[in-house]
This record gives structure tokens, sequence and C-alpha cells, in this order.
């Protein structure tokens, strides 16, 4: 079954380019990232965990914590990062997790349950669905859940982006509208009555709408 926002993450042990994890453990009390790859040595996922690597700083600053996920080996992903390294001139600073068994994959829904068989043998279209990003809160819960096709390169910008909503939403009770990014003006919940928004927001609020309450984003 496909795994939905607030759905809580699967734990799960596994071995990683940086030694073995209980995932809710390592994850502690942080924000998370997952991003999966259906094959080591693929071209676009290349580029993809160079960015990663290149933006960790952003995710740092965020209290983020990043981990990566293909199908094959620990060992070939150690590999692998000497090629990111020489063509996109960051190496992943991250772990990798090694998903031999398809364990994980199939955990969070990226390939049937019942794949049978390990990641020998299998070619990148084989694992074509094991290509998505979760954000999970601190809480282990699913934030956000984005799933890409191969020939599309993730955007780690939008993800950041994405973040940054989702932990002003998490501490303020605000939506963020379209195209929002930090310093725009949000949007005060339907859920809070005028009466609680003023309190709020003494100043008041712009409202074309009664439904579309406007304010400054909240510091």
């Amino acid at each position: 079954m496909a795994l939905t926002i607030n759905d809580t993450a699967p734990d799960f042990e596994a071995n990683t380019t940086e030694g073995p994890i209980r995932f809710h453990e390592w994850l502690g009390d942080s924000w998370g990232v997952l991003f999966s790859h259906p094959k080591d040595f693929t071209p676009v996922c290349t580029t993809e965990l160079g960015r990663m690597a290149a933006l960790k700083p952003e995710f740092d600053k965020r209290g983020v914590k990043v981990i990566g996920l293909s199908v094959d080996p620990v060992d070939n992903h150690k590999k692998w990062s000497i090629d990111i390294a020489e063509t996109q001139g960051t190496a992943p600073n991250y772990p990798m997790i090694g998903d031999t068994d398809l364990k994980i994959s199939k955990l969070y829904g990226m390939l049937p349950a019942d794949t049978a068989g390990t990641s020998d043998g299998r070619t990148p279209a084989d694992n074509a669905t094991v290509r998505a990003v979760f954000v999970i809160g601190p809480d282990k819960k699913i934030k956000l859940a984005l799933i890409y096709p191969m020939s599309t390169g993730r955007n780690f910008d939008e993800i950041l982006r994405t973040i940054d909503s989702l932990q002003l939403t998490a501490r303020h009770k605000v939506a963020t509208p379209v195209d929002w990014k930090q310093g725009d003006d949000v949007i005060i919940l339907g859920s809070v009555s005028d009466e609680d928004a003023k309190k709020q927001y003494p100043d008041g609020w712009k409202a074309p709408r009664p439904y579309l309450r406007i304010v400054p984003q909240p510091r």
C-alpha cells in the first residue's frame, strides 16, 4: 500500500555508506529527507546526488537530515561517489542506504510488495518507481511525498522551498500560497476565527474574500 501524508514513516535497519543505522533512531528529533534511486551509475541520479551534496549546508541550516537510497550494494555506492565527485564537483556528504534485498523500497511502496529476488540482475527500468522523495517531520510522520520519472531530474531548490513552508506552517496557523518563498505573505488558516486572528495580527490583514486573509509571514 502506498504511503500518504501523515502516515508514520516506516522504521527499518539498513547498511549505509556511513555504517549501519536504525532509521527512526538516526532521525532523532530532526526533520529528514529520504530520496531514492533505482540503480547506481545512472546519469540523472548522478547529477542529483551531486546537487544534494552541494546543497547540504542549506538542509543543515534548517535542521534537516538527508539520507539517500539506491537498490545496489553499499560498496557500489562508494565507487559511484568517485564518479559523482569528478563529474559534479561534490561527492555525497550524507549516508547512502544499500537496499539490496529491496526491503525498504517495498516497505515505502516504491516497489510492489510481492517483488521477488534482490537487486542483483535488476535494471534501472525494473526499479523505475524507486525515485521518490519523502520529507519526514520530527514526529516521524510523512509531510511530503514526491515521485519522479527517470527522465526528469529532481529540483532540490523546490524541496527546500517546501521544507521552509512545512516548518513555517508547523509553527504558525498559516498556509503558504502559490509560488510562496521565504519572506512572502501567507494566508491565515480557515480554521482560525477572525476573533482569534485579531489577537495574533492586531494590525489586521488584507481580505479580497472573507476566506482569503493575507498577512505578512510570521517571524
